[in-house]
């Protein structure tokens, strides 16, 4: 098992000390860059004001892309079971063909 230790990320200029796993470390960093950069976006174009709702709209944007690429893995998952019955059914009947 693998004993979190602590790493520093700094978000939005502040830097917050965390609990990490040693070999989660870089997934976290890389998370916290990608927080660090929607925050900076979203303050950028000045429609928010507020570190408080910077960060509710990051984690909604986040949150909302998290939930798209769900959907598209969704609809791929289902689209290859289509494709797969699909093409049963034309083996099945290529078969049926061979055999008359």
């Amino acid at each position: 098992m693998n004993k979190a230790e602590p790493l520093t990320i700094k978000i939005m200029d502040k830097e917050y000390r965390v609990a990490c796993p040693p070999d989660e470390k870089d997934n976290l960093l890389a998370s916290a860059d990608l927080l660090n950069e929607k925050l900076m976006e979203i303050k950028k174009q000045g429609s928010v004001i507020g570190t408080e709702r910077i960060a509710i709209m990051a984690a909604l944007n986040l949150s909302h892309d998290i939930l798209h690429s769900q959907s598209l893995v969704t609809r791929h998952d289902d689209l290859n079971q289509r494709i797969d019955k699909l093409s049963e059914r034309i083996s099945d009947s290529m078969r049926d063909i061979q055999l008359i």
